[in-house]
C-alpha cells in the first residue's frame, strides 16, 4: 500500500526529483562531476546566505554534526538543549570523549539568548551547538538573537543544525556570523535521505586545521581542499546530487522568497485547522516551527487509531516523538506541498477523526 508522508522527515519526494536520480552514473573524479558539483554552488550559497563553499557529505546530518565537534572542540562544548535531538547532541559530544555541558530548556521552550550569554560568560567554551528548528517538539529558536549573543564571544565556534529549516525560511550564515551551518537532504529540501549539505566559515576551517585527531571522513580541511577542485573527499552519492540539482532548479523557478512565503502560508493553514478543532500548539507561543506544527493532544485522541485510518486513506502524520509519543502529533508542511495537497491531508484527517469517534 502506498501513502504520502506528512511526518517531519523523510517527507514526500516529487516524481521529477525521483526521475533525476535515475540518470546514468558519472565518475566522481571526472570533468562531468566537477561541472555538476560547481553548478550547484550558486543555488546552495543562496539558501545558506553565504559566499563560502557549500560541501556535500554522503551521510546523514548527524555525521556532520559529530564531525564538526571533532574538528573544532578543544576544551569544552556547550550544547543548547530544548528537545530530543538537541539533547542527543550532548550525548554525542561525550561519546566523542569531549568535555560537554548542556544548557537545558524544557522541551518546547526556545533556547534563551540571555541564558546562553550568561553561560558563555563563565568562560572555558570554544564551541556551541544549536538546533534551529527542534522537530521533536516543533519549536523554532530565534536564531538571529542567538547569533547576536555568539558574536560577543569571538573565540566560540558556532555549529548550527538547520536540518528542517533550510529552504523553508531565510538562513543568513554570513550576516549572522555563524561558523558551521548544516542540513540534511530529507527535510525541507524534499530529497530522499542520505546526504548532508553544510558550509564552514574561514575561522572554523582555521580551527580545524589545528585539530590533531579530526579523522578523515569528516575532516573540514579535506572538504575545503576538495571543494576547491570541484569534488568531494570520498565517493559521493551521485543520484542524490542529481536530485539536489533538480531541486535547486525547482527553487529557482519558484523563487526563493515565494518558497519562504509558501511555507509560512501552509504552516498557518495547518495551525488554524488544529485550533479550530480544539488542539493547541505544544511549543511556547511565538516559537512554533514554520516547517511543521506540533500539536498537544489536548483532546486525548487515540493517535495510533487515527494514523491507521489516515494511512488507509493514503496519508501519514507523526504521533509524537520520544517522551511526547501519544501526547503530541506533528504535521509537516515542508518541501513541495501546496494549498491543494494540504487541504487533501486535512480533509482526510477530518474524515479519520470522525471515523474513530473523535
Amino acid at each position: 500500500m502506498s501513502y504520502k508522508l506528512f511526518i517531519p522527515g523523510p517527507i514526500a519526494v516529487s516524481d521529477k526529483t525521483l526521475r533525476a536520480m535515475a540518470r546514468p552514473m558519472i565518475g566522481h573524479r571526472s570533468g562531468d562531476f566537477i561541472s555538476l558539483y560547481r553548478s550547484l554552488q550558486p543555488g546552495l550559497q543562496s539558501l545558506f546566505g553565504t559566499r563560502n563553499g557549500v560541501f556535500l557529505s554522503t551521510s546523514s546530518a548527524w555525521g556532520v554534526m559529530e564531525g564538526a565537534l571533532r574538528n573544532v572542540v578543544r576544551r569544552k562544548v556547550l550544547c543548547c538543549m530544548n528537545g530530543a535531538f538537541s539533547d542527543k547532541w550532548l550525548d554525542v559530544a561525550r561519546r566523542c570523549g569531549l568535555e560537554a555541558h548542556g544548557l537545558q530548556a524544557e522541551w518546547g521552550q526556545p533556547v534563551d539568548p540571555a541564558a546562553l550569554r550568561a553561560e558563555l560568560a563563565k568562560g572555558g567554551y570554544d564551541a556551541v551547538t544549536i538546533i534551529h528548528n527542534e522537530t521533536s517538539c516543533g519549536c523554532m529558536s530565534d536564531l538571529p538573537a542567538l547569533a547576536a549573543v555568539l558574536r560577543e564571544f569571538p573565540d566560540v565556534i558556532s555549529i548550527v543544525d538547520t536540518v528542517s529549516s533550510l529552504s523553508a525560511l531565510p538562513i543568513e550564515q554570513d550576516a549572522l556570523g555563524l561558523d558551521i551551518v548544516l542540513a540534511g537532504s530529507q527535510k525541507a529540501l524534499a530529497l530522499p535521505p542520505g546526504m548532508a549539505v553544510f558550509s564552514v566559515s574561514a575561522r572554523a576551517l582555521a580551527r580545524a586545521a589545528t585539530a590533531p585527531a579530526r579523522g578523515y571522513y569528516f575532516d573540514l580541511v579535506e572538504f575545503q581542499k576538495n571543494h576547491e577542485g570541484g569534488m568531494t573527499p570520498s565517493t559521493p552519492v551521485i543520484p542524490l546530487i542529481y536530485a539536489l540539482q533538480s531541486k535547486l532548479e525547482d527553487i529557482a523557478a519558484e523563487g526563493i522568497e515565494a518558497r519562504f512565503a509558501r511555507h509560512a502560508r501552509l504552516n498557518r493553514l495547518v495551525r488554524e485547522w488544529g485550533f479550530a478543532r480544539g488542539f493547541k500548539l505544544f511549543p511556547q507561543e511565538g516559537f512554533g516551527s514554520v516547517s511543521l506544527n506540533c500539536f498537544a493532544n489536548t483532546r486525548g485522541i487515540d493517535l495510533l487509531a487515527l494514523n491507521t485510518k489516515l494511512k488507509a486513506r493514503g496519508f501519514l502524520i507523526d504521533g509524537g516523538y520520544g517522551k511526547l509519543k501519544g501526547k503530541t502529533f506533528r504535521i509537516s508542511n515542508m518541501g513541495d506541498e501546496t494549498e491543494a495537497t494540504m487541504h487533501e491531508l486535512l480533509a482526510a484527517l477530518d474524515a479519520s477523526l470522525k471515523e474513530i469517534g473523535a
